[in-house]
């Protein structure tokens, strides 16, 4: 007999006992008669997850009075073995088997072969259905497929005759229903606390038999036709990026799509009575059983992809397609991904998005620019997180120590709401700044601004009283499109900004894309083959290569600036010559407007972003040149360490309070002065309390930094004297002691000024 027709004769006669009005002990008790009969084994039993431990349920040929009386552990036994590796075992001789116990209460002693299936549910074993046979034999592979093909359907008779409790049918042991510690990576820092939404909705599969076997292959054929045509496309989409890994990402999506023998695998599902969706997930619990045994990171990796395929082909023949965000957030939300694009999470009601946990999930990513952007913490690397956080779930995520917890004790949601009511406090005082200005107390003002890079984030000018933006990112629109921005697009965002922003000044970084923020409509060879693409073909290198790319954005500024005041700044600028180029494209674009009787801009004001330390070298030739002058210190510090900021290992190996960089930035600072070039500093470091106090220190009046941080750094600017201050960092950069973050902390400590 077939497989398929194995199958089918048992489904044919499940299908009956589940349609009929027999309590559920007693449809088990049927279910292990038509099992063993069909597949003429002695033995046929069903272990069932209750109260943490793997009870009989049912058996055909082992002791009655063993059914309720024999229990065991997940793990103990080969019983065990099968729910705690949700795996397949097949032997020919089970006392052979390391996990082997005898239960004498059973009468199993004179049984030999024995061959078991988890019964899965929600991703997780919650039973074990097996047979046993007098003779040594290892069970056939149409056998195997049969007893799995059963447990399916045993798995949907169990959860609606709730044989096992809500917590064990969602598939958690007893340890797993409890308060658990999520380590991961800190993406964006942050607190946020909800509950738990996965980005891609887990499809509940409600029916397991068909009714018409060939209905269900037409399902199914017309779903891999969608889902290859999905993955044809994937490379036009902005968050795929372009060559190297991701198209090895593309190839192996592709291969894994196109694949005769998986889709002839679900096809075989489906003739054994299952329906489209049950014969997926078949066929993807195999996949899973198969990842674990694979020791090959590179091969698992694969097989990861697969299964995401997988997942794709199950939502596009249910039916259910859309993502959380197209069925809107009810509650505060922590999002649950394995990985996001920009503009899947820009699709999220941010009033109601509290935080982001990524199974996967890196420093460059694309979505973590404008997670940072939009004020929302994330954690990544956070694996294994699927299998232990469910739809729903309380989440308390802390992004700033890199750790969430899931369905927290009392004591800890106290701990973490007290934490988090005193983070509120501080924002309610910071917000009462609003309209003061940061003076020192020794009368200096200082200019607090923010960043920005997306339409609505301008509201926060009004919100925190910031002096103005003082760097707001174009590429944002760039990463969030799947072609390039026209440039009438672009004018309407740069114009709608500068109407949001009133009479405060916003300064227009153009467009830095490229490296390692790579987008496919503007490939590269060269950036294709860059070792380090941070230090590659990107910004302007890129932009001054791309003529046509540089002209639109330029135009764009212009007219979108027309009667007022147009601040531009340049990034990765490493000569003057590159300035120079850059300039020339406007005066290009503002004699062709003016040609054309446009009305142009009040004032320009071009700036340049010093991040690339060769630069410092010639202030001398450029300042002339400029109206000011940002420092960028993200990108400087890790070009002046040499240390990539992307890789974990080195992220904590450079310190923005090393005196190598603070005596760097002090001397560009001394540079400038008398030169009537406003100079500043934009990112993260002028954003941090103590770095602050050490850029204030060494001569800096203008910070642009995140939102967030201007009330904290205004309340910071009213407490110091800068006289004072200044003879404190100098005689330390003059003498650095063994930790300069430790002196600088204790000078806060003693005049009662707050750190981070």
């Amino acid at each position: 007999m077939t497989a398929a027709a194995s199958a089918r004769q048992i489904l044919t006669r499940l299908h009956e006992i589940m349609a009929s009005r027999m309590h559920a002990q007693g449809k088990l008790d049927r279910v292990v008669e038509i099992v063993g009969e069909s597949l003429t084994s002695e033995v046929c039993s069903i272990y069932l997850l209750r109260e943490g431990m793997l009870e009989l349920f049912a058996t055909r040929g082992l002791n009655q009075s063993a059914v309720h009386v024999t229990r065991m552990a997940i793990g103990e036994g080969l019983t065990g073995t099968i729910a705690d590796n949700v795996e397949t075992l097949n032997l020919a001789e089970a006392k052979a088997h390391p996990d082997f116990q005898y239960r004498p209460e059973t009468g199993e002693e004179k049984f030999h072969s024995f061959a078991g299936v988890p019964i899965v549910y929600r991703e997780r074993a919650v039973g074990v259905l097996c047979v046993q046979h007098l003779d040594p034999r290892r069970y056939e592979e149409v056998e195997i497929e049969a007893l799995q093909t059963t447990a399916m359907v045993l798995s949907e008779l169990i959860a609606n005759a709730e044989l096992i409790d809500e917590e064990e049918a969602r598939g958690l042991t007893e340890e797993q229903t409890g308060p658990q510690t999520i380590p991961g990576l800190t993406l964006v820092k942050g607190l946020g606390a909800g509950q738990a939404v996965f980005h891609q909705p887990r499809v509940q599969i409600t029916q397991v038999v068909a009714d018409d076997i060939e209905a269900e292959r037409q399902r199914v054929y017309r779903a891999f036709d969608k889902m290859r045509e999905q993955i044809d496309n994937l490379s036009n989409q902005a968050e795929f990026g372009v060559g190297g890994e991701h198209e090895e990402v593309l190839a192996t999506y592709k291969m894994f799509a196109y694949d005769e023998g998986w889709s002839r695998r679900i096809n075989e599902a489906i003739d054994s009575g299952l329906t489209a969706e049950a014969a997926i997930e078949r066929v993807q619990q195999h996949t899973r059983m198969r990842m674990r045994e694979i020791d090959d990171p590179l091969l698992a990796d694969r097989m990861h992809d697969l299964e995401d395929l997988a997942n794709r082909l199950l939502r596009i023949v249910s039916g259910q397609l859309g993502t959380a965000a197209s069925q809107g957030l009810r509650r505060d939300t922590i999002l649950i991904a394995r990985n996001l694009g920009p503009a899947e999470l820009l699709e999220y009601d941010r009033r109601r998005l509290k935080g982001v946990i990524l199974e996967e999930g890196s420093l460059t990513a694309h979505v973590v620019i404008v997670a940072r952007a939009m004020g929302v913490p994330v954690l990544g690397q956070a694996k294994g997180i699927r299998a232990i956080i469910r739809d729903g779930d309380e989440i308390l995520l802390d992004a700033t120590v890199a750790s969430a917890t899931v369905r927290p004790s009392t004591q800890v949601a106290e701990a973490f709401e007290a934490r988090f009511a005193k983070s509120r406090e501080k924002q309610a005082a910071y917000a009462e700044l609003r309209d003061v200005e940061p003076f020192t107390r020794c009368g200096t003002r200082i200019q607090v601004m923010m960043n920005a890079g997306l339409r609505d984030d301008i509201s926060a000018l009004a919100m925190t009283g910031a002096d103005g933006v003082g760097l707001f990112r174009t590429e944002f629109q760039f990463l969030v499109s799947a072609t390039l921005p026209q440039r009438e697009r672009q004018m309407r965002l740069y114009r709608d900004v500068l109407e949001a922003a009133g009479e405060k000044p916003v300064i227009f970084r153009t467009v830095d894309i490229g490296g390692d923020k790579a987008v496919p409509y503007l490939a590269s060879d060269v950036a294709e083959s860059d070792e380090n693409p941070a230090m590659g073909w990107r910004a302007l290198r890129l932009a001054l290569e791309r003529e046509g790319l540089m002209k639109a954005q330029a135009r764009a500024l212009l007219e979108a600036s027309a009667g007022r005041a147009l601040y531009v700044m340049f990034p990765m600028v490493s000569e003057p010559w590159e300035f120079d180029a850059a300039k020339a494209v406007f005066d290009e674009q503002l004699a062709f407007l003016r040609s054309k009787k446009k009305i142009l801009p009040e004032a320009i004001h071009y700036g340049a972003m010093l991040e690339v330390p060769a630069l410092a070298e010639v202030l001398d030739v450029l300042l002339p040149k400029l109206s000011f002058l940002s420092i960028g210190t993200n990108d400087l510090t890790q070009f002046l360490f040499a240390a990539d900021r992307a890789n974990p290992k080195l992220a904590q190996r450079y310190d923005w309070l090393s005196p190598s960089i603070l005596r760097f930035l002090r001397r560009v600072a001394q540079t400038t002065h008398g030169s009537g070039v406003d100079i500043g500093v934009c990112g993260e470091m002028g954003g941090r309390r103590l770095e602050a106090l050490a850029l204030l220190g060494i001569g800096f009046r203008r910070l642009s930094i995140t939102p967030a941080a201007v009330g904290p750094i205004k309340e910071l600017v009213r407490k110091i004297d800068l006289a004072e201050l200044s003879e404190a960092v100098t005689t330390w950069l003059g003498d650095p002691g063994a930790n300069m973050r430790d002196e600088l902390g204790k000078w806060a400590a003693d005049r009662d000024i707050e750190i981070d």
